[in-house]
């Protein structure tokens, strides 16, 4: 009896770390390399894992956001993979180094030449995005997944702040905050170094005033001291020549 009761808790705690461990909790996701500031451009990785174990992923198409699109998408060459891009024209022309854009790219497709990715692998997508939005906080992605077998997992679901993550969630690309707080420490730095030199200048022509000055006298006294001992000179002289008479 009690031996029963162990071998029930021991399959009962196996499937619960299968369950945990269970590949269907990854998903596609999107990740920066490094920081994706707003107002600036970042590389970004899309990495896929494969989910079933008998079957390939052959397929990833990503729809970038129409309500922030972004002027510029350049996708990384991918080995064994066809990238295709497409772009849409904009409802309103975007403004981008005083350019105006009326198209952007709205989906890249990558396509496998060979078996794509297998069971037990995943993959990154790495694409260059920009300029990024600086009034959201977030950019969603949508994407769908293709298996070997047609088999097509649709990851389109928006996380919800305060909800459980949805079964099928989208890429979510978060974003920091705009670099130029940065610039400021270096201006305060080197305005500091500014006046530091300045203050060694200023030390520097003061010290030589200063010797300037010293100079000066000494010379005064050198004419003074030239001056009195002529006059000493020819005061004995005359002494000399009034003794004689």
């Amino acid at each position: 009896m009690k031996a029963s009761r162990i071998a029930a808790a021991g399959a009962v705690a196996g499937a619960a770390v299968l369950a945990v461990s269970s590949p269907c909790f990854a998903h596609v996701s999107v990740q920066p390399e490094g920081e994706a500031a707003k107002g600036g451009y970042a590389v970004v990785g899309f990495k896929v894992p494969n989910e079933r174990d008998n079957a390939s992923t052959t397929k990833l198409e990503v729809t970038f956001p129409s309500d922030h699109p972004l002027s510029s998408v350049l996708p990384q060459p991918v080995e064994g993979w066809d990238i295709k891009v497409t772009k849409s024209r904009l409802a309103e022309p975007l403004e981008v180094h005083g350019k105006k854009i009326d198209e952007a790219v709205t989906k890249v497709t990558w396509t496998a030449k060979g078996d794509g990715i297998e069971p037990g692998f995943y993959q990154k997508f790495p694409v260059s995005v920009g300029t990024l939005p600086e009034d959201t906080d977030q950019l969603v992605f949508k994407a769908l997944q293709t298996y070997s077998n047609k088999e097509v997992v649709r990851w389109i679901e928006v996380p919800q702040e305060g909800q459980d993550e949805p079964d099928n969630p989208a890429p979510v690309l978060a974003l920091s905050a705009p670099a130029e707080d940065g610039h400021g420490h270096g201006a305060a730095a080197d305005d500091k170094a500014s006046d530091d030199a300045e203050q060694a200048s200023a030390e520097t022509t003061a010290a030589s005033d200063d010797s300037g000055g010293t100079d000066t006298t000494a010379r005064v006294l050198g004419v003074v001291g030239i001056v009195v001992g002529a006059a000493g000179v020819a005061y004995g002289v005359l002494a000399g020549r009034r003794r004689s008479a």
